[in-house]
């Protein structure tokens, strides 16, 4: 089965079954809460941490959040709970 095929399959199933584009598709669910609190579910793993930065693997792609005191509250195999001022969330593709 071709790789693009199987994508249009999901993105048929994902319209017609109104089945969560996140979990057929393998994308990452992000809530965030004001500039406090980010919790990121369906994440490959971590890139690289500091208090200021945060990098985070995903399927496609990575996630840098930027920002002040950052801490990791929560860390399992596919979700991260973080926590501190949050200035910014940049998506980067591959």
């Amino acid at each position: 089965m071709s790789k693009k095929w199987r994508h249009q399959m999901k993105r048929w199933m994902t319209k017609t079954m109104e089945l969560p584009a996140d979990v057929l598709m393998d994308l990452p669910r992000i809530t965030l809460v004001g500039q406090i609190h980010i919790y990121i579910e369906n994440h490959k793993g971590l890139l690289a941490f500091s208090d200021t930065e945060i990098r985070v693997l995903l399927k496609q792609g990575q996630m840098l959040i930027r920002g002040e005191g950052l801490v990791i509250k929560v860390i399992l195999p596919e979700e991260l709970v973080l926590e501190g001022k949050i200035n910014q969330v940049l998506y980067l593709e591959q």
